[in-house]
């Protein structure tokens, strides 16, 4: 069992928020997120699918999401 949670695209952006992420767009099904320091962070929102776990880590550790969630 992974040590990730699972979560949705739109529980994602939702603790990206948290940190100062800000939606810039939604194209289709893809929302782009930026930070004030230039960072950038696409993520999938394909209904009650959750992300794959190297989405996942590719943009918070394990222990920034738990917390955030």
């Amino acid at each position: 069992m992974s040590p990730l949670p699972q979560v949705r695209g739109d529980r994602l952006i939702r603790a990206l928020g948290k940190i100062g992420f800000v939606e810039l767009r939604r194209t289709g099904s893809h929302a782009v997120l930026v930070h004030a320091d230039g960072r950038t962070a696409i993520v999938a929102v394909h209904g009650s699918r959750p992300l794959p776990p190297g989405t996942l880590h590719a943009v918070l550790t394990v222990e920034q999401l738990k917390e955030l969630l």
